[in-house]
């Protein structure tokens, strides 16, 4: 499965060829040609505030008359989960921020992400945290909370001095 840009040209007869926003797609899909690609069956769906045009592969061509609408709602889910573990892998364990160069500096990093992702997803089947993000955010917080407590002493002209406006 993968999203496809809504002015994609299919065809649903030879030599004759839509944009897939234009498609009349029934509910369970329809067998179409993608250009440049093969055989595939779209779907769309509804997310936010605009429509999403995704089309399934399936290598043998027998296996889409079975392939229906609960099949692809499974399968977007499944896609919806991998999406958020790349977002958090690389969000809160920062796989892609590390300042090393050499082979075995690099695979300790990427095993060390590997195992902080997993630390975060049992905390929260076990309910020690609600929000990896929200534990994120607050353990930044309370480090720049203390760094500018630490700054600010004897700096306090710094602060913005506020007069109050008068009405003339």
């Amino acid at each position: 499965m993968f999203a496809v840009e809504s002015n994609r040209r299919v065809s649903t007869e030879n030599g004759t060829w839509t944009q897939v926003q234009k498609l009349s797609v029934p509910e369970d899909g329809m067998l179409v040609w993608l250009r440049e690609f093969g055989n595939v069956k779209p779907f769309r769906t509804q997310l936010k505030d605009q429509l999403r045009h995704y089309v399934v592969f399936l290598p043998d061509t027998d296996a889409y008359d079975a392939f229906m609408q609960a099949d692809f709602q499974n399968l977007h889910d499944q896609h919806w989960q991998i999406e958020q573990y790349h977002r958090m892998i690389k969000q809160v364990c920062n796989i892609e921020k590390f300042q090393v160069r050499s082979k075995v500096p690099i695979l300790n990093h990427i095993f060390a992400a590997l195992c902080s992702y997993v630390h975060l997803q049992r905390m929260q089947f076990t309910e020690i945290i609600r929000n990896a993000y929200q534990w994120q955010k607050a353990l930044y917080q309370d480090v720049v909370a203390a760094f500018v407590t630490s700054f600010m002493i004897g700096k306090e002209y710094l602060n913005p001095q506020f007069q109050t406006s008068i009405n003339a």
